[in-house]
């Protein structure tokens, strides 16, 4: 299915419910809503790159995590699909490594599906514009499922703490290896905060 239709219809299907799932999600609610300070926290893993140049502009460090229901024929990272493996770190222990390093331009959360763990990797989005960090995401939702609550509330939540999403399933069919910062010409750039404003996406434009 063609993006614009699989959108279209995404937002058909959502939209007698978008409105109570992102009341209940709390999108609306003050940044300051999310508690940057809390401990505990842990988030499963597939791996981490600490010093990406791939993964979003500048040097970036960059989170695989562990889990994923998509099923991308040709999936760059097939270790990281089963939600039971991987390795468990706490938010606190990822940050520690974050902090060390005064190149950072930003972080990127990829997977695995980061948005199946969005509770925990709030927390650290959140951190990470305190610093002054930017925020990229992968995801095989499409932004306007992530707007609407899917795969839950808390993903809304995570999604308004990234600056840049690369949306949508990688599709083998469309692999391409001119695009700077996507798998597939499917895959959208989205600047997230202009996209908010606009009420429609908004492509990144570095």
């Amino acid at each position: 299915m063609a993006l614009a239709a699989r959108a279209s219809k995404v937002k058909r299907r959502l939209q007698t419910r978008q409105t109570d799932s992102v009341a209940a999600s709390g999108a609306s609610a003050p940044a300051d809503a999310v508690d940057s300070a809390a401990t505990g926290v842990t988030v499963r893993l597939f791996g981490t790159a600490d010093d990406s140049i791939v993964d979003g502009p500048g040097i970036r460090f960059s989170i695989f995590t562990q889990g994923c229901n998509h099923g991308c024929h040709g999936c760059h990272n097939p270790g990281a699909k089963p939600f039971e493996g991987g390795t468990t770190q706490t938010i606190d222990e990822l940050w520690e490594r974050i902090e060390a390093n005064p190149l950072l331009s930003g972080i990127t959360l990829s997977g695995g599906e980061p948005f199946e763990q969005a509770d925990a990797l709030v927390v650290l989005a959140r951190r990470a514009h305190e610093k002054g960090l930017n925020v990229w995401a992968y995801s095989g939702y499409l932004y306007e499922e992530l707007c609407a609550g899917v795969p839950s509330a808390a993903a809304t939540l995570l999604l308004e703490e990234v600056d840049v999403l690369v949306d949508g399933p990688y599709r083998d069919d469309l692999k391409s290896l001119d695009l700077r910062w996507s798998g597939s010409s499917n895959q959208r750039v989205i600047d997230v905060a202009k996209s908010k404003a606009a009420a429609q996406v908004v492509e990144f434009i570095p």
